[in-house]
């Protein structure tokens, strides 16, 4: 490739080899690349990443910013399992304050749960709802997963045909009554329906059988509430979920994955060559029951998070790849449903509230492990774009939207629940003393301000 010198006003010589001038340049000693961390300059034109150059060609732009010594260049993270709940439960959480969130956490790309809203997003009808409740809100990209309850499989194909990314089920009771759930062998009629179109199938995998049988949950004491959504349910659900996906060949997907002694049947699956991936979340990979004070309910979720040695184990399936990525499940709800006068772990909503906070989370804990910010944002960012079908996303390469965030991966900061974007001010990380520092968020080239909603609703294969 020749580097022709190309004089401009400004008197320094570019050695873009096009000549052109672009909308925005960004250069940097780091800038996490396909090919790892390296310096360069990223020419951005109509929000999408047109040129990658090395260091000290001078791309011409219309705005061009140098990143300081201590800031990393990385694609945009994309949290593909995340509950804002509007319409209907809109005081729980809304496409405004969770994707403002979601923006100062490195996050570009969201895909919605089709609960907790009102309706659930099982119909087309339901699903133009909730477009045209976040049409005009959102600050970072969103698209939608559909669900499957029983009596909707006609409705499973109209919705691929919409747009929806892939459908959600639950093998027990979601905790929203007008999300049913299904039982395995209407699952298994489902998946079948879905390898017509090769859609996934995502499972909430709890055996309600093995939850119904275990101990209750009562009063303050993590302690029982652990017992009373033992590692058995999960194991149980997820080689139900295994073995249809088997018998149908259909496309399958764990959701949130909290215990770590299905890894070794999740790996021989993927190993017979299953068509099968698991996600886990970041209160899975940094809390332990063993921490959890007495009627904390805001660690209260479902599955729930197991002790110290499964955290361990769960790090291990990450590293070996048979856990695949990392999401937030970020599941909040108003206050007063969090029982916290009482701490009550039977009676509190289930959900961990950590849109805004993942990417440190996972940094903080995954540093002190040796692992590198490279495979923490593969993790975060391009395998759940892949997963979701997100083919712009997730890397910083020509062609890909421009979706960064400018991370300070030194820097340092201690979790203050009343800055947080989401609505509600509670989290379990309030006082957590955290690595890395999401300065700045680009949304198809453009700063996220909080202020002027620029986000895109997403449909599977194309952008609105």
């Amino acid at each position: 490739m020749s580097h022709d010198s190309v004089e401009h006003e400004a008197g320094t010589v570019s050695l873009d080899p096009t000549g052109e001038r672009y909308d925005l340049v960004i250069r940097g000693e780091r800038v996490l690349t396909t090919a790892g961390i390296r310096p360069r300059e990223v020419g951005v034109r109509d929000g999408v990443i047109v040129a990658m150059q090395p260091l000290g060609n001078n791309l011409d732009g219309d705005e061009v910013i140098d990143l300081a010594a201590d800031e990393t260049l990385i694609p945009g993270l994309v949290d593909t399992h995340v509950h804002v709940n509007e319409p209907g439960r809109t005081e729980w959480e809304g496409f405004a304050s969770a994707t403002r969130a979601a923006a100062a956490g490195g996050v570009t790309t969201i895909v919605d749960m089709p609960l907790n809203s009102i309706p659930p997003t099982i119909s087309v009808e339901a699903l133009n709802i909730k477009r045209e409740a976040a049409q005009g809100q959102t600050h970072v990209d969103v698209g939608f997963w559909g669900g499957a309850v029983p009596g909707n499989t006609a409705d499973l194909r109209p919705l691929h045909d919409a747009g929806v990314f892939g459908f959600k089920c639950f093998l027990l009771h979601s905790g929203v009554d007008e999300f049913p759930p299904l039982d395995a062998d209407e699952m298994e009629v489902d998946m079948r329906e879905l390898t017509t179109f090769d859609s996934v199938m995502i499972v909430h995998a709890e055996d309600s059988r093995a939850i119904d049988r275990a101990p209750q949950p009562d009063g303050d004491d993590y302690g029982k509430f652990l017992a009373s959504r033992p590692r058995g349910a999960e194991n149980l659900a997820i080689a139900e979920v295994i073995e249809r996906a088997r018998w149908t060949g259909s496309r399958a997907h764990i959701l949130h994955l909290s215990s770590s002694d299905a890894l070794p049947m999740l790996r021989s699956a993927k190993q017979d060559g299953l068509k099968l991936t698991v996600e886990t979340c970041p209160h899975y990979l940094t809390l332990t029951a063993e921490e959890i004070p007495l009627g904390a309910t805001q660690f209260k979720c479902c599955p729930p998070i197991r002790e110290a040695g499964n955290r361990e184990l769960l790090w291990e399936g990450l590293e070996d790849g048979t856990i695949d990525f990392i999401v937030s499940d970020h599941s909040p709800s108003t206050l007063d449903l969090k029982d916290l006068e009482n701490g009550d772990f039977a009676v509190a909503w289930g959900g961990v509230a950590s849109l805004q906070l993942g990417l440190s989370l996972i940094w903080t804990e995954a540093r002190q492990r040796g692992l590198a910010l490279e495979t923490v944002v593969s993790w975060m960012s391009d395998r759940p774009a892949q997963f979701a079908g997100l083919t712009g996303k997730g890397r910083i390469a020509p062609g890909y939207d421009a979706d960064f965030s400018v991370f300070a991966a030194d820097d340092a900061y201690v979790v203050d629940v009343n800055k947080l974007h989401h609505k509600n001010p509670l989290t379990p990380y309030h006082g957590k003393a955290l690595a890395g520092v999401v300065r700045r968020t680009y949304l198809h080239g453009e700063v996220i301000d909080s202020e002027t909603p620029r986000g895109r609703l997403l449909r599977r294969g194309m952008t609105d």
